[in-house]
């Protein structure tokens, strides 16, 4: 038999138990320490000589569905040189608190998920107040290093401080720099006038969507550094010319066949070589119906072409013959989309180039949404921040 299994299964140090009280949603476990030697904090004397005892009860980290109250029998001691009484130290619970050390951090561990404040209640005992003031606890400075590559995307936060704020990523190491309370051009500014420049000017590419604000202050910050647009974002000028296309068709075709276009879309969107014979051939019949169409679907997938050659130079002479036939096709969808692609031209030449995308930054944004989602939103900017940085870090 072993003697301590009682100690042992509750893992504290110089702890033994005395009693368990068990019941259907609670557990107590009353313990108690061997009287050892203090030290004053008044006069550093050490003594022995005990003044009290008080019974108090501490909260500890949950077992088996059922909250665990430790009733610790304190001691009070006396200073026999100066007089002071006071309570002897115990490893596992800090001073003043009515819960242990472990349990504080059980809390901070939940909260590296996606549990709302209550949640984390409900699985601890701990009131939502007090996780408050836990989570107020930590800290995440701003960088006071930038990496090599710098990714920037808003989000829709809902927070104090406004309806969108601001992340910065490092798509290489997939990582978050940081949460920026606002995404106006003035706020990004002030931030980044905040960092050294001997830092910005080491940063060789800047990662952004088709935003002329983030592009301008790249240019004036990072004077070194490759912009980039993000790949998901100028495809989508392509995706949505042709819908506009087979959209401006609809409007002329019967109901019957408006119908059967609107719910076969996913044929002329889909990849022409990954569809299967039978879809083809359907596909083939739909493109029938306009030369707009069938033109916009070869310039479609033209352009996707362009994006999965592996040579620079060729997608270079590639991108711009698209950009000249979709200027002179005569589908204004499609002339709309050119003068995109010139505008933006070599911000997009360099998404090619370098193969940086904004893909780990939109997975954030997915994992900050979930948050927000199971939190019902969170007000304080503050908090909200630090619970981004946490989950994530």
């Amino acid at each position: 038999m072993y003697p301590n299994y009682s100690k042992a299964f509750l893992d504290l140090e110089d702890v033994f138990v005395k009693k368990v009280i068990p019941a259907d949603s609670f557990l107590k476990v009353f313990i108690e320490t061997r009287p050892t030697e203090q030290s004053c904090p008044c006069c550093s004397s050490s003594t022995r000589r005990i003044h009290d005892y008080r019974t108090q009860e501490i909260d500890d980290i949950p077992f088996q569905g059922k909250a665990v109250t430790l009733v610790l029998r304190k001691r009070r001691y006396l200073c026999t040189d100066c007089g002071k009484r006071f309570y002897e130290h115990y490893s596992f619970l800090p001073l003043y608190h009515r819960r242990t050390r472990r349990l504080a951090f059980y809390v901070i561990l939940l909260l590296r998920q996606t549990f709302s404040l209550k949640q984390v209640s409900l699985l601890t005992g701990v009131s939502v107040q007090t996780i408050c003031r836990l989570l107020d606890t930590l800290n995440y400075a701003p960088p006071d290093r930038l990496p090599e590559a710098i990714s920037i995307d808003e989000f829709k936060g809902n927070a104090s401080t406004g309806k969108y704020q601001c992340i910065l990523v490092d798509p290489k190491k997939h990582r978050i720099l940081d949460i920026l309370p606002d995404r106006t051009q003035s706020h990004l500014a002030d931030y980044f006038r905040s960092i050294p420049r001997l830092e910005r000017l080491k940063v060789k590419f800047f990662v952004s969507d088709m935003w002329l604000p983030y592009v301008e202050l790249a240019r004036v910050f990072f004077p070194h550094a490759k912009i980039i647009v993000d790949k998901y974002h100028f495809i989508r000028q392509v995706t949505w010319a042709i819908e506009n296309v087979r959209k401006r068709l609809q409007r002329s075709m019967p109901a019957t066949l408006r119908k059967y276009y609107k719910r076969s879309r996913k044929l002329i969107l889909t990849r022409y070589k990954k569809l299967v014979d039978e879809n083809k051939k359907a596909c083939d019949l739909m493109l029938q119906y306009s030369d707009d169409l069938r033109l916009a679907h070869m310039m479609k997938e033209w352009f996707y072409d362009i994006c999965q050659t592996e040579s620079y130079r060729k997608q270079q002479q590639e991108f711009d013959d698209w950009i000249a036939n979709a200027r002179d096709c005569g589908i204004t969808e499609f002339e709309k989309c050119a003068k995109t692609f010139r505008s933006w031209r070599k911000e997009i030449l360099n998404a090619f180039k370098y193969g940086i995308t904004n893909g780990v930054t939109e997975g954030f944004n997915n994992k900050i949404k979930v948050l927000k989602r199971s939190s019902y939103g969170i007000r304080n900017f503050k908090r909200f921040r630090t619970r981004i940085l946490h989950c994530t870090s």
